[in-house]
């Protein structure tokens, strides 16, 4: 099965999960950018074991500090135009390139599909929003992570008998734990990473305000000082260490960007993971947290809190900024170990349905029925 697949950049989860599907069928991937630069260096090391990859040279677009992955691309029409390709994916629709590429097919009658690991619907009201619902409304297919994901696609032009669901992840199956953490083992790692506390909770990702680590930090300031508080991922700012001062955390720690050996230490070693998003299309962190078996306590902002979380079975969710909640589930989940531990076993089973390998073998089982059903 042939397929061409339109991304904005070769971000190392989605260079990993393209060389799973490049297993499964002859894959041609395009992308728009080499890299963001809002993002670490090392998503610019990206290996195409399995498939074509193509990068396009475009004009480059910053939207703003947070998104900056995108570049107008017209040459994305001349492979298209070859119409050699069984199946076609856009994962980029609302993207100067993606738009073309969709005006493009949909001006040849080109049958594409679109896929999203999510978005939150609007009012559909305004000039973006009347452009938008034309972009998205007249694709074959849709692939969604989750009920909000099939309310997006609805408010925007699809019809339900469309629209699939695919398991979004990050994660090989060999990555996922087969058993929660034994506290032997957190304390050895706890040593090597020189944690110094008995309890950890742990946050990452950039210092954007979308992260909302004010109101983590916030929140855990009233735990008791033995509980170790870290975000891992970037370099404060002058807010975040102004916070710190003036709520007196000395076990409050910043961690900047760190290796993914690393990072797994720091996930073995925590017994809660928290995350205030104010608006994540996904949470892959949420998926990597919950393969690890640590209870997840997220803000109903979170795209996949909201596909992956039942409350009291994988962790909490609470309302977004409601820094008395946060600190109310936390202070309760690190009083009771057992329940936990209970929690860690439910989120690591949870996970084991949710791997690249899931991923890509859910895409080809669907884009191959599709094609059945004549797709091209």
């Amino acid at each position: 099965m042939k397929i061409l697949y339109l991304t904005n950049i070769p971000s190392p989860y989605m260079v990993d999960f393209l060389n799973e599907l490049g297993k499964l069928s002859d894959l041609t991937a395009i992308f728009e950018r080499n890299e963001s630069g809002a993002r670490d260096k090392s998503w610019k090391k990206y290996n195409f074991q399995t498939f074509t990859g193509i990068i396009l040279k475009g004009k480059k677009i910053k939207v703003n500090d947070e998104l900056d992955d995108q570049a107008i691309c017209p040459q994305i029409v001349k492979y298209i135009r070859k119409r050699k390709y069984d199946a076609i994916v856009v994962a980029n629709p609302c993207t100067p390139t993606g738009i073309i590429a969709i005006a493009y097919m949909k001006m040849l009658r080109i049958p594409y599909a679109i896929q999203s690991e999510g978005g939150f619907p609007k009012d559909g009201k305004g000039i973006k929003e009347i452009i938008k619902k034309q972009i998205m409304k007249d694709a074959q297919l849709y692939f969604s992570t989750a009920c909000l994901g099939d309310q997006y696609f609805l408010q925007y032009g699809a019809t339900k008998e469309k629209i699939r669901r695919y398991p979004f992840s990050s994660l090989y199956k060999a990555e996922i734990r087969e058993d929660v953490v034994a506290e032997s083992e957190k304390r050895a790692i706890r040593e090597k990473l020189r944690i110094p506390y008995e309890k950890v909770v742990i946050s990452v990702g950039r210092f954007i305000p979308v992260k909302g680590f004010d109101v983590y930090i916030k929140a855990c300031s009233k735990l008791e000082k033995n509980v170790g508080v870290y975000i891992i991922g970037g370099t404060p700012t002058d807010m975040y260490l102004t916070l710190k001062r003036d709520l007196c955390m000395d076990n409050l720690h910043f961690i900047e960007h760190v290796d993914k050996e690393t990072m797994k230490m720091y996930y073995s070693a925590a017994d809660v993971f928290m995350l205030n998003s104010r608006g994540d299309t996904w949470g892959l962190v949420i998926n990597e947290a919950m393969s690890y078996g640590i209870p997840i306590i997220s803000s109903n902002k979170c795209y996949a809190a909201l596909a992956l979380i039942q409350n009291d079975i994988n962790g909490y969710i609470v309302p977004m900024d409601n820094i008395k909640m946060f600190y109310e589930k936390v202070y309760y989940l690190l009083s009771n170990p057992l329940l936990c531990q209970k929690i860690g076993k439910n989120n690591i089973a949870k996970m084991k349905e949710y791997t690249l390998e899931k991923m890509a073998e859910r895409e080809i089982d669907v884009l191959k029925e599709l094609c059945k059903d004549g797709y091209q």
